[in-house]
């Protein structure tokens, strides 16, 4: 491969790839996962009513914290088989739990939200192979270190206070039932817990039918910029939604891979059936951007589950570089070929101005999709990737076509 016949894009990928041991995990960290940083939230730990002090890392290689080598990417060997009890489960009104909430108002920020599946690293004058080993072992030691003081307060049952960043989102819209802070895990494969955030209605307003969006956000964004949206959808659209963050995003332990995205919704999606819904049909999976994949992921193998919503979704990791197919082998997130093998309800939702993620990838998925299975999709007049939402009329007009997906569902 050489620079004179081959875009430059593809020529970086496959130097990047065969310096870093012919790793794929290595070349989808690189270009698709940018964690805030800093967060955009934090979770102040809470235990018998009264704050714990932040924990140091100066003593986390002398605790049993776990986080598998991140290396083996091609190891799916704790996807195959899903802990949930189907036969069991039953279809019954689900009460509101109240282990915790945190305090209204929030109100949405959407400006920072989720970017294409590639990235410029912030250190440009850096040789790209040092910033990216640089960051990858920040990202490492920072797994080493969540995962101790996640698994040691689960033992000692400490709780959570969700902290968003006012001064960076603003005041977020106000919510009318119980917003409850989660670290769900830990991973069986990585021993990391996963940050999630649980947005309740009160008991009176649940009903037999009420469904539970599981939210996977896009690229650089998190549960904290995410969480005015978060409200806003399960106050108006009448559901539960949980949104959670990615391995290595905000509060989540892990480190930000694709395979470990695969482990983030599978845990999440076992947990919300057998905590919330009690039943695969009453989840909603909703995948923005990067969560497309995710979100495609599960669809592909849950046939059960209730419906597919995906927004600015690309049709694989790699077609948003090039339409190349010379590095194939290097794709990641391959929705194209997963949404064919889905048995639910997908909604699709693209702007036409979207140039991150080009509109022929909504296009490309609507007709892949089986026919049986097809929603009409909202292609969004004036609209790029991340301002669906911006704007009240459009946040109307957002919730009226969710809230009639939504509600289509049960007829």
């Amino acid at each position: 491969m050489c620079s004179c016949c081959c875009p430059p894009a593809i020529t970086a990928l496959f130097y990047l790839w065969v310096r870093s041991g012919f790793s794929k995990g290595t070349v989808a960290g690189a270009l698709t996962f940018f964690p805030p940083d800093p967060p955009l939230y934090r979770f102040q730990r809470v235990k018998g009513g009264r704050d714990l002090p932040d924990e140091d890392a100066a003593d986390a290689d002398e605790e049993n914290g776990v986080v598998a080598d991140d290396n083996s990417d091609d190891d799916e060997s704790d996807l195959g088989t899903f802990e949930i009890d189907t036969n069991s489960s039953r279809q019954s009104k689900k009460t509101n739990g109240k282990e915790s909430s945190d305090k209204a108002p929030r109100k949405q920020q959407q400006q920072q939200q989720q970017q294409q599946p590639q990235g410029n690293d912030p250190d440009q004058s850096q040789d790209p192979i040092a910033a990216m080993t640089e960051r990858s072992n920040k990202l490492r030691a920072r797994a080493k270190h969540r995962a101790v003081i996640d698994s040691r307060d689960a033992k000692n049952g400490v709780t959570y206070r969700f902290i968003p960043d006012i001064d960076s989102l603003g005041p977020l819209p106000s919510f009318h039932g119980v917003i409850t802070p989660l670290k769900i895990g830990p991973q069986k494969r990585t021993g990391s817990y996963i940050a999630a955030l649980l947005y309740q209605l009160p008991p009176e307003e649940i009903t037999p039918n009420t469904k539970t969006i599981l939210y996977s956000h896009g690229n650089a964004t998190d549960v904290g910029a995410m969480s005015g949206l978060q409200a806003i959808i399960a106050k108006h659209v009448d559901c539960n939604v949980l949104v959670y963050d990615y391995s290595g995003y905000g509060e989540s332990g892990g480190v930000p891979m694709e395979k470990n995205t695969y482990r983030d919704i599978k845990l999440i999606y076992e947990w919300v059936v057998a905590n919330v819904t009690h039943h695969e049909s009453k989840v909603i999976l909703y995948g923005q951007s990067v969560g497309s994949g995710p979100s495609c992921y599960l669809a592909s193998r849950r046939e059960n589950v209730g419906g597919l919503i995906l927004h600015s979704p690309f049709t694989s990791g790699m077609r948003v570089l090039t339409p190349s197919r010379a590095l194939a082998c290097l794709d990641i997130f391959p929705n194209i070929d997963r949404i064919k093998k889905v048995s639910c309800p997908v909604f699709i939702i693209h702007g036409k101005k979207d140039v991150e993620v080009p509109i022929e990838h909504g296009m490309a998925l609507q007709e892949a999709v089986p026919e049986d299975c097809r929603w009409e999709p909202w292609w969004v007049e004036n609209r790029g990737h991340n301002d669906i939402t911006d704007g009240s009329d459009m946040i109307k007009e957002y919730v009226k076509r969710l809230s009639r997906f939504v509600k289509s569902l049960d007829e």
